[in-house]
């Protein structure tokens, strides 16, 4: 009986332990995060300095219930805002295409189609599964040294710091919020965490996309908004 109280005990006491460490770092990674990203994040067309590609993050075009995904409208329109703006002359889509049947890239394209941005002007990367992976290879194998992220306000700034630790001058453009109050709350709360996870990406396990490849540096088109 003795013994299972004992087991229980530091069960209790190594669970605290690791509960503790695990609120520093995301504590600490919040910190180093937005001290990275102070300064380059903006939310308005007038004010955001012109850089030459705009890099998207890729999200899925419909939520788990078939339903629009507002995340996905919002960086369309925010993407096709710079566009028009001049603030970019060309867009980078970055996404997840692991099956055959999901493809963010080709609906980010087929969107910024329709919203009014020439094909010319758009280049896929359908080997964007994490923000790492997109920010690097957008570095790595499309030859970009600085650019634009287009995500919303509460992902952009880990996206700076990933740049930025991986030798891209980045700053980011927040598309507006989806105004929706408890997906926010929760798209937040998620984002704290990841944060914690991308200090171990980027100091700990010094982690690399998971493919690379040839490079294929964008070529800018004479096209302008």
């Amino acid at each position: 009986m003795k013994q299972r109280v004992y087991k229980f005990r530091r069960l209790i006491i190594v669970t605290l332990l690791l509960a503790i460490g695990a609120g520093g770092l995301t504590w600490s990674a919040n910190r180093i995060c937005q001290r990275a990203a102070a300064g380059r994040i903006f939310s308005s067309t007038e004010t955001v300095p012109a850089n030459d590609v705009g890099l998207v993050l890729g999200t899925s075009k419909l939520t788990r219930r078939g339903k629009p995904n507002l995340h996905f409208n919002q960086r369309i329109e925010a993407a096709a805002a710079l566009y028009r703006a001049g603030k970019v002359q060309h867009l980078l889509v970055s996404g997840d295409n692991h099956i055959a049947s999901y493809n963010e890239p080709d609906d980010m394209r087929e969107a910024l189609i329709a919203a009014g941005v020439p094909s010319s002007a758009i280049t896929c990367d359908y080997a964007g599964f994490r923000t790492l992976d997109s920010v690097v290879r957008a570095k790595e194998i499309f030859g970009l040294s600085h650019c634009t992220i287009i995500s919303e306000a509460f992902h952009g700034p880990r996206a700076v710091w990933i740049a930025r630790q991986r030798g891209l001058d980045a700053i980011a453009f927040a598309a507006p919020d989806v105004g929706l109050k408890s997906w926010s709350l929760r798209a937040n709360a998620r984002e704290q965490l990841a944060r914690g996870w991308c200090a171990v990406d980027l100091f700990v396990l010094h982690r690399a996309p998971k493919f690379l490849g040839k490079q294929e540096p964008i070529l800018l088109s004479l096209e302008t908004p």
